[in-house]
């Protein structure tokens, strides 16, 4: 762990100087400061790029304040995005080839040798995409009559918050006040599947690299990522459509052109955006698990996304279907998954449903919520989603402070373990007797 302290305290030192500037009394709509709960809060919510919230940002926050909220959400969405990389170059130094080769492939990044160009090219991307965004979003807008420089402030924060999945708006009610415009929706989903993609697999797709053949190569980590995030998309889009279709407080109300589009929406916000267009407070108790399931697996490796992340599901997936067949290799597309792959991802499946236990537990005893609530609140901070059932703001102080805490440890988690996993991979002089207990 120590080659991560340094990180670690530069993220925590950002949050600390976010709530600083959030209690300026600039900061602040209306007369005074903001109270230090308020600012705490917040400022986390926006490094980690989550989106939970105890106050109206729209109406809460001055032009300041949310001009400090968008500096705190693109340092968080980029620090996050290059954190990995950076680790792998720091562990990189302490590590003979093949346990470097081992972090490399955990890690989901390139050869330490081109960090310095993935960290260039992080933010190239990440501002190009949000300016294309931006322009869309500044174009509809104005559309829609808004003054000039309202729209541009409001086109620049969306397309930040979008592309980081942070989650935040400034506008009351999330973006349920555009759950019909279907350019608005599409460039905001668009956003967020790019930002979730992750680094390696946008370095992957516009290398130019090519077969004899004339198709394209695309590494492993590539199609897997890109396989999974499909997959997610469908079945989301399926099972919330289905479970929410008749339900008046959600979508059984709107015609059924916006039925589709917003059940789409609602499939691409759980990949740590946090954006929704209906009040999740009137889901069903189906929809709110199984949007549970979709918060936990997050976006891809090396992204602004939380959760285990996408190809960590798919290996876990790949070695149980072997498992089942009776196969002696996890064997995927013309490769073997290799034996300490799956244990990691094992490992941090374990150690994310164990803390959401916890944490869920903790909240229950801390407030009075159900426990439906309690789970999706909770699942929402530590995968770093934030959706929400409407109780953030309602929770006692130390409800919100055990949201802080996950939203913290469920941003950093992630590469922390990775980097710990590798570290702590050794080989053994001696093997014991193999015996096997009953399973099942």
């Amino acid at each position: 762990m120590r080659p991560t302290r340094p990180l670690l305290l530069a993220f925590l030192g950002v949050i600390a100087l976010g709530t600083i500037l959030l209690m300026l009394p600039v900061s602040s709509a209306a007369p005074g400061s903001a109270p230090f709960s308020d600012a705490v809060f917040t400022a986390s919510s926006a490094v980690t790029v989550t989106g939970l919230t105890v106050v109206d940002t729209a109406t809460y926050w001055s032009g300041f304040g949310e001009a400090v909220l968008l500096a705190l959400i693109q340092i968080g969405g980029l620090g996050i995005m290059t954190f990995t990389a950076l680790l792998v170059m720091i562990i990189g130094g302490r590590l003979g080839m093949r346990r470097r080769q081992a972090a490399q492939a955990e890690q989901g990044v390139l050869d330490p040798g081109e960090i310095k160009r993935v960290v260039i090219g992080v933010a190239i991307l990440s501002i190009t995409v949000e300016v294309i965004l931006a322009i869309v979003l500044y174009g509809r807008f104005l559309a829609m009559g808004e003054d000039a420089g309202v729209a541009a402030w409001n086109a620049v924060f969306q397309a930040v918050s979008s592309f980081n999945g942070a989650g935040l708006t400034l506008f009351p009610d999330s973006l349920a006040s555009f759950s019909g415009d279907i350019i608005l929706l599409s460039t905001v989903a668009i956003g967020v599947v790019a930002g979730g993609l992750g680094v390696p697999v946008w370095a992957d797709l516009t290398r130019r690299r090519r077969l004899r053949t004339g198709r394209r190569r695309w590494s492993f980590h590539t199609r897997l990522t890109l396989l999974g995030t499909g997959i997610l998309l469908v079945l989301g889009f399926a099972v919330i459509t289905a479970f929410e279709w008749s339900n008046p407080a959600t979508l059984g109300n709107l015609p059924v052109g916006e039925r589709i589009l917003n059940g789409a929406f609602e499939a691409v916000t759980p990949r740590s955006a946090g954006f929704s267009t209906v009040d999740y407070s009137g889901m069903r108790d189906e929809t709110l698990f199984f949007t549970d399931f979709l918060m936990l697996i997050g976006g891809g490796s090396v992204s602004p996304a939380g959760g285990i992340k996408v190809t960590t599901m798919l290996v876990l997936a790949l070695a149980t279907v072997a498992s089942l067949r009776g196969a002696g290799d996890v064997q995927f597309i013309g490769r073997r998954l290799p034996t300490a792959a799956i244990r990691q991802a094992l490992s941090v499946t374990v150690i994310f449903a164990s803390a959401i236990l916890v944490g869920t537990l903790a909240l229950l005893i801390a407030s009075d919520v159900g426990l439906t609530p309690a789970l999706f609140e909770v699942t929402s901070a530590f995968t770093t989603t934030g959706l929400s059932t409407g109780i953030t703001s309602s929770l006692p102080a130390v409800g919100e402070g055990i949201l802080i805490v996950l939203m913290v440890v469920g941003r950093l988690a992630p590469q922390l373990l990775g980097a710990s996993l590798v570290l702590r991979e050794t080989g053994s002089t001696y093997r014991y007797p193999e015996e096997r207990p009953i399973v099942g």
